[in-house]
């Protein structure tokens, strides 16, 4: 998505990006802290920067009927999971708010999430929330599916599951948080226009991952969504907001402010 924004394919005017490499849920943290003008965000941590943050119309990453695996190093029913820990990868993820949801009362225990796969295969926990790249290479490890999170969501609710999106300071000055939106989105299109130059930047950063395996996860995860919400992108945001504070998963309700541009062009 940044690759065209990192290589200076992309300029914004006035506005100089410095690009930081964090996993998502350090990101989610800092985020409370106000640390970074622009950041990327885990769709439940929103909720509990409201007040500071406003949402892009781009960057996002939502699951088409996929999403967050549950897996186990044997092959096991859902309900099975209440008898053991789940590893997460933070309680500030997605991916643990839409656990919860489907299994109120399992037990978790925060790992980070690029050693969630030894954990589960060395038996240190009974399962593990996988997200990232651990979706396409837990078979690795010889472990097993349990539920897949994004279909579960799907049939549940119709809809798209949102995972991660991208958040302005409210403090930053309506002009500036505008151009940053749109130079945003010019680097999500120029990736999709440049498909294999952009993901031959991305393998530097990947784990794990071939060209063919990184080829398929970027098609999961950056697709029209992510060069723009959209009335049922917003929707599904909406509805996994309320859901969450319904549950008492979120400090509260929330309604998402969502900084639009004119068009996705």
């Amino acid at each position: 998505m940044f690759y065209a924004l990192a290589t200076n394919k992309v300029r914004a005017p006035g506005i100089r990006f410095s690009h930081v490499l964090s996993d998502i849920e350090t990101l989610n943290r800092e985020a409370a802290r106000e640390t970074y003008d622009v950041t990327a965000l885990s769709v439940s941590a929103y909720a509990h920067v409201a007040d500071r943050y406003r949402l892009l119309d781009c960057g996002a990453s939502f699951g088409d009927g996929y999403g967050p695996l549950v897996v186990a190093a044997r092959s096991i029913e859902p309900d099975e999971l209440l008898g053991g820990r789940v590893a997460v990868p933070g309680t500030l993820t997605t991916s643990y708010l839409v656990l919860k949801l489907f299994a109120p009362p399992v037990e978790t225990v925060v790992i980070p999430f690029d050693r969630i796969l030894e954990a589960v295969r060395d038996g240190a926990v009974e399962a593990g929330l996988v997200i990232h790249e651990g979706q396409l290479t837990y078979a690795r490890y010889g472990l097993h599916r349990v539920v897949d999170l994004g279909l579960w969501w799907q049939q549940k609710t119709g809809l798209p599951l949102p995972l991660g999106v991208n958040a302005v300071r409210r403090s930053v000055p309506e002009p500036m948080a505008r151009e940053i939106a749109r130079a945003i989105r010019r680097s999500v299109r120029y990736a999709l226009d440049h498909r294999e130059e952009a993901l031959h930047y991305a393998l530097g950063f990947g784990r794990e991952l071939d060209a063919e395996l990184a080829d398929r996860f970027v098609g999961m995860y950056v697709n029209h969504w992510t060069l723009q919400l959209g009335d049922t992108g917003r929707r599904a945001i909406r509805e996994l907001l309320a859901r969450g504070a319904a549950a008492g998963l979120l400090p509260g309700p929330v309604e998402p402010e969502f900084l639009a541009l004119e068009d996705a062009a």
